[in-house]
């Protein structure tokens, strides 16, 4: 089992920037692939992200390529997201997750494990 804690969420202006950290406790880190998603007000949890285990594959929604980076450091046990050019449809509390299994995957019902979440506010 894994435990993750995400931190860096805040207010910034659109066109502004953040980077959102994932630690993780418990079992290996680099065993797990990791995805980010978020969850807006009144709708439901998407996929934002994900990254292999190794990290070197990468896979990103439509509306945030180009924009979002995410990354990982297996031996401080952390999941990154950067988060560039923001809008205010960006507005969403962000929950990093993990994977058992190997392989991307873009759908929650294929984590395991979910972080508490911490909220990125967008203002235009």
């Amino acid at each position: 089992q894994v435990q993750l804690v995400e931190s860096g969420g805040g207010l910034v202006q659109a066109g502004g920037s953040l980077r959102l950290s994932c630690a993780a406790s418990g079992r290996t880190f680099s065993r797990y692939t990791m995805g980010w998603f978020r969850q807006a007000p009144g709708k439901e949890r998407e996929f934002v992200t994900a990254i292999s285990w190794s990290g070197g594959s990468t896979y990103y929604t439509d509306s945030v390529k180009g924009r979002f980076t995410i990354s990982r450091d297996n031996a401080k046990s952390t999941l990154y997201l950067q988060m560039n050019s923001l809008k205010p449809e960006d507005t969403a509390v962000y929950y990093c997750a993990a994977r058992a299994v190997a392989g991307i995957a873009n759908t929650l019902y294929e984590y395991d494990y979910w972080g508490q979440g911490t909220q990125v506010t967008v203002s235009s």
